[in-house]
């Protein structure tokens, strides 16, 4: 598998570079949910083109990595699924929804990954879990109410691209995610038990609030038997656990 990009991601494909040598990862761009400078979507915009017209060129397939958050599926009334309607609720959102589109429309062959939120050590430091560590450490968190997150440790996303890459798949667009809506506060609440730290919380009203969970049943079916697929209650606990002991050695308190 060819990789373009060199962030959290393209690092952690790293492994499965002599692999899949039909492929082309493009895991590159936008990675901040709220960013909205047009320069950087037109930046990404350029280098999708470029990759998927190379990609229809030689036959190769294209890996897009786009998002699974609210920020692309908007409000549902139940768990977001691929063929659901989309109705991006952010520049980000309409972003990706762009991108899917331009490559549907390129010719190329293609899978298009909706991810959720990826959990691993050297994460970019403005992502969920790093901002959270930080500011509990610093003795006060700041929390949306009712905001969720679906949580995912990039090593299991590696393991399920890996297995994804093995399908005959040459179209088609699949959700990657735990399947499970955690509330922010319970995450912020378990990483302060865990690092024993006397941390205040700040509540934000940031007007209504959707809850938002993520479909993995078409995952499932192509890829069953998978660790993150929701089937684990303890899943997101543990997830925290290991990304506290691999961030800093704080000690264990429950």
């Amino acid at each position: 598998m060819h990789i373009v990009g060199n962030g959290f991601l393209a690092r952690n494909l790293r492994p499965l570079a002599g692999r899949h040598p039909d492929t082309v990862a493009l895991a590159a761009g936008v990675s901040w949910a709220s960013g909205t400078l047009e320069k950087d979507f037109a930046r990404e915009r350029d280098l999708l083109a470029d990759t998927a017209r190379q990609c229809a060129g030689t036959g190769r397939r294209l890996l897009f990595f786009s998002t699974a958050s609210a920020g692309l599926y908007g409000p549902l009334d139940g768990p977001a699924r691929e063929d659901d309607p989309v109705l991006p609720a952010t520049p980000y959102g309409a972003h990706k929804l762009a991108q899917e589109e331009l490559l549907r429309a390129s010719g190329a062959d293609h899978l298009i990954l909706r991810l959720s939120h990826l959990v691993g050590p050297g994460q970019p430091e403005h992502q969920l879990l790093p901002t959270l560590v930080r500011s509990l450490r610093e003795g006060t968190v700041r929390i949306h109410r009712g905001a969720t997150r679906d949580l995912i440790a990039v090593a299991d996303v590696v393991d399920v691209i890996d297995r994804l890459l093995a399908l005959p798949l040459r179209s088609g667009t699949v959700n990657v995610a735990s399947g499970t809506a955690v509330p922010v506060e319970e995450i912020a609440g378990h990483l302060r038990r865990r690092m024993g730290v006397p941390a205040v919380t700040e509540y934000v009203d940031a007007g209504p609030v959707h809850p938002h969970t993520v479909s993995v049943d078409k995952l499932r079916a192509l890829v069953p038997g998978t660790a993150p697929l929701g089937l684990d209650p303890d899943y997101p606990r543990r997830l925290l656990d290991g990304y506290l002991a691999e961030a800093e050695p704080w000690p264990a308190r429950l």
